[in-house]
């Protein structure tokens, strides 16, 4: 089964996917950060049993945290699975995964619970209802902290009330060029959203990839958290493309200048660090979707898939070997090449 980013979604330009997490604690216990490691160990086994036994209509897998390398959980967060707080636990922690990894309930992390959904494009409601499929399965067994005027209780403040963070992961190279995402990320606090890095808060944007998403529940439900967001990313989304006709309309020799360079390196380099790939296949991404870049494959080219597996942990997994930084930046390069689609002549 494809994983969910290799799959290809009709309305993904500017909108790359969108997630929705809620944060759920459990009523009889304290939170993760006063737990000792028995009663964790007591959680994982506990929420382990009640989703296996309940999921019918979904395939999960119990993943093995404490067996899996640094590697393996490394490659996890490149790929979204988890959050980077989660493998740096100091507690025993869980994890449940579908199949193609749109679905994941990570135990033990900030709080007991995180249940978290990921759609294709632009599809923040069809991440919510999966998300929420998982929460009312678990809420049939479990009885979370709740409060009646307060909502759903959880370690951080910003996520008391319905506990959910939805974000979309937007690429945005012609705002970003342009200058004009700084005023987006200053003007953007007002509306209670924030615009944080490509692996969430603490992390930068890469390949003009970032992520939107709001900042408090505490006030509003679901709808109106997911109404908001969608309006503001909706407004952006114009921006950017609006932006990307201007630019191609009054810079157009100079703009497939740039696009064809970046495939050039990308088919001819030898060495490639994560980062210059990144910027080189946001290029490409951006001159395939405006029309510059014609190819022989005959069904839509996924560059976003190609993204997320030349990061570095992946991209070992894929080699089957640690690899150092010099043999990393060889290796991205080759298989970059290995994989590239062909040119149309």
């Amino acid at each position: 089964m494809l994983k969910w980013y290799e799959k290809n979604a009709n309305n993904n330009d500017v909108v790359i996917s969108s997630r929705v997490r809620l944060a759920r604690n459990l009523e009889t216990y304290h939170f993760p950060s006063k737990l000792t490691k028995e009663i964790a160990s007591r959680i994982v086994h506990e929420v382990e049993d009640i989703v296996l036994k309940a999921s019918s209509s979904h395939y999960f897998e119990r993943m093995d945290m404490e067996a899996l390398s640094p590697l393996d959980k490394v490659a996890m967060v490149e790929r979204h699975v988890v959050s980077p707080n989660f493998v740096q636990s100091s507690i025993p922690t869980g994890l449940i995964l579908s199949e193609d990894e749109s679905l994941s309930i990570m135990i033990n992390e900030e709080d007991h619970l995180r249940i978290q959904s990921i759609s294709n494009g632009f599809n923040l409601e069809e991440a919510l209802q999966n998300a929420n499929h998982i929460d009312d399965l678990l809420e049939e067994k479990i009885t979370y902290a709740y409060d009646e005027r307060m909502g759903y209780l959880t370690a951080c403040p910003t996520n008391v009330g319905t506990g959910l963070r939805a974000s979309y992961m937007i690429h945005v190279p012609a705002l970003e060029t342009t200058g004009k995402l700084q005023f987006i990320l200053e003007a953007i606090g007002k509306f209670g959203l924030t615009v944080r890095g490509i692996y969430g808060e603490g992390s930068q944007g890469r390949g003009s990839v970032f992520q939107i998403s709001n900042q408090v529940t505490l006030g509003h439900s679901e709808e109106e958290i997911i109404e908001n967001l969608t309006s503001v990313t909706n407004q952006i989304v114009e921006q950017e493309r609006s932006l990307r006709k201007k630019l191609l309309s009054e810079k157009r020799m100079q703009f497939e200048d740039a696009v064809y360079r970046s495939y050039g390196a990308l088919t001819y380099a030898r060495i490639l660090s994560s980062n210059e790939a990144m910027t080189l296949l946001s290029d490409m991404k951006l001159g395939y979707e405006l029309g510059i870049l014609n190819f022989e494959h005959t069904e839509p080219i996924n560059i976003y898939g190609l993204m997320t597996c030349i990061q570095p942990a992946n991209l070992q997994k894929e080699m089957k070997r640690e690899l150092k930084i010099e043999e990393r930046d060889m290796a991205r390069a080759t298989f970059i090449r290995q994989n590239l689609p062909k040119i149309k002549t």
